[in-house]
């Protein structure tokens, strides 16, 4: 099934920019607690049914220990993050397994969120994207992400391997709340 305009027009619209000036203050917050409430309502199948599915895809802990990231650190973190989940429902596997208007508003959602963060971003913190600490952090997003693919394809996208993915990236979101405050600091 070919994928939805908006959603395609989302996606060529991603761009890769990672960190925003000092001032910022994304509207990000309550657009977060909206993809988290489309994701809880996005569940089809009973999460007890899939237990025996579950995985550890192995949540970075230099993300979980986040107190000590900057700012420009937060920023290029949340957006790594923005941008994984979107590519990651964005899928046509993903198409399979979700009633498709709430996808479509939670793929929305995350654009949105994406879109707010970039609005902030400035060259004046260009230099800084290439910080180690940003770098290492953002590259453990990327490994926790291609756990997650590669636990699909495993699980051959099946009803309940999404349910885990989706249980999975609503603590992610919950994750990014934390690192949103962090930018308004």
């Amino acid at each position: 099934m070919a994928l939805p305009v908006s959603v395609l027009l989302a996606l060529v619209m991603l761009g890769s920019c990672p960190a925003c000036p000092l001032g910022c203050d994304p509207p990000l917050r309550q657009g977060n607690q909206e993809t988290i409430t489309l994701l809880s309502q996005m569940g089809r199948i009973s999460t007890l049914l899939c237990l025996k599915d579950r995985a550890d895809f192995r949540f970075p802990q230099i993300l979980v220990d986040g107190d000590q990231l900057g700012k420009t650190q937060a920023a290029a973190v949340l957006h790594e993050m923005l941008q994984h989940t979107f590519h990651l429902f964005s899928t046509t596997g993903s198409r399979a397994a979700w009633d498709e208007t709430l996808l479509d508003k939670f793929l929305l959602g995350l654009y949105q969120q994406l879109d707010d963060l970039e609005t902030c971003l400035g060259k004046e913190t260009k230099a800084e994207q290439s910080a180690l600490g940003s770098e290492i952090s953002t590259l453990a997003v990327k490994r926790y992400f291609r756990r997650i693919s590669l636990y699909l394809k495993e699980k051959d996208y099946s009803g309940c391997a999404w349910e885990v993915v989706r249980v999975e990236i609503r603590r992610c979101l919950l994750f990014m709340n934390k690192l949103t405050g962090k930018l308004s600091q």
